[in-house]
């Protein structure tokens, strides 16, 4: 099965974006069209791959935002090699840039890079050697760890400044949730999808309260009226069928509608560090907003309205100092639900381990 023509001509245009100062435009384009259109390992493969490449120019016009610029290029490129292991294109693509970011000081915000063109390198050699002699020792153990089932995380890079600080006091913090696959298995997909795809990379957490929790995951309008979810999951704006009980499809609803079915009588309650679909008050509206329980909120009172999907394994006392941060005044001088500065989702990558 070939290329939909709709897709190679948002790769066109991407490109041609790209190559005449538009990367931005050309990243956005991608995002919000060219991913939800790719539907083989090797359309999503050349799709994060003009995304990298998109990242890269952008990276190299601005260099204040060059480090988060060129790291999104980098797992871009290594997203495109997961879909097409064989890419020598990307391959080089992804060694010119490793290159690019060594000489500058930028780290790739990810693990060693052991092979190159499939030869180990010298980290990689060192690395052989360790494991090699760390398999010989625990070969014995071995039949305990077969069993193990696999934990799917994502960790997110957060960028913010603590209460009572200015923009000369940001601080980066990294924070680990476990994804249940198992209990939400949409909601799951969902957030690997939009996080894979890049939608969430340099968004923010737009609503803030303290005491209760964080919210981000609008990406296209930042202000929690917008955001989707990443494919289609049998919901128009939280509606199956349309008043005349005609079922909606992927062609019949605009896509900023797509929303998720409710999981949230999967048996995972709102205790501190709980990731949970944000939605608004009807069923199944849920779409790419998610919001974080700090360590001093419980709050029960959502257990079975929104779907819980995830935990902070690591990082939640960074989730608590982020939910106090400070926030903007209302009119009548009372506190409102936007931090004073930005609270920044710099990236969320997902993991198998």
């Amino acid at each position: 099965m070939g290329v939909p023509e709709g897709l190679k001509n948002i790769w066109a245009e991407a490109a041609n974006l790209t190559d005449n100062g538009n990367a931005n435009r050309a990243v956005k384009l991608l995002r919000e069209e060219a991913w939800n259109l790719s539907d083989s390992d090797s359309d999503k493969a050349k799709t994060c791959q003009l995304a990298a490449d998109a990242f890269v120019e952008l990276g190299s016009e601005n260099d204040s935002h060059q480090k988060k610029n060129w790291q999104s290029a980098y797992k871009n490129y290594n997203n495109s090699l997961k879909f097409e292991p064989k890419n020598k294109d990307v391959r080089r693509s992804l060694n010119q840039l490793t290159g690019m970011m060594d000489e500058a000081g930028i780290s790739l915000g990810t693990s060693l890079q052991i092979f190159d063109d499939g030869s180990p390198t010298p980290t990689g050699l060192v690395v052989i050697l360790i494991a090699g002699m760390i398999l010989l020792v625990g070969l014995k153990y071995a039949g305990g760890i077969i069993n193990q089932e696999e934990t799917l995380t994502a960790t997110m890079e957060i960028s913010y400044v603590p209460a009572g600080g200015d923009e000369g006091d940001r601080t980066t913090a990294h924070i680990t949730i476990e994804l249940f696959e198992d209990k939400a298995p949409d909601h799951v997909d969902n957030f690997r999808r939009l996080s894979d795809s890049g939608a969430y990379d340099h968004t923010i957490f737009h609503r803030i309260m303290n005491n209760f929790m964080i919210q981000g995951g609008d990406f296209t309008n930042s202000d929690g009226s917008g955001g989707h979810a990443a494919q289609w999951y049998g919901y128009c704006n939280g509606e199956a069928a349309n008043s005349q009980g005609v079922q909606h499809t992927p062609e019949t609803c605009r896509m900023e509608d797509w929303t998720l079915g409710d999981e949230a009588t999967n048996g995972l309650l709102h205790t501190p560090g709980a990731l949970a679909m944000a939605k608004t008050s009807a069923a199944n509206t849920g779409g790419s907003q998610f919001y974080i329980v700090p360590s001093d909120s419980t709050p029960s009172h959502l257990d079975g309205i929104h779907t819980v999907f995830g935990m902070v394994i690591a990082g939640l006392n960074d989730v608590t100092a982020i939910s106090d941060v400070s926030l903007e005044l209302q009119p009548d001088g009372s506190e409102g639900q936007s931090p004073v500065h930005e609270v920044r989702l710099v990236s969320v990558d997902i993991n198998e381990s």
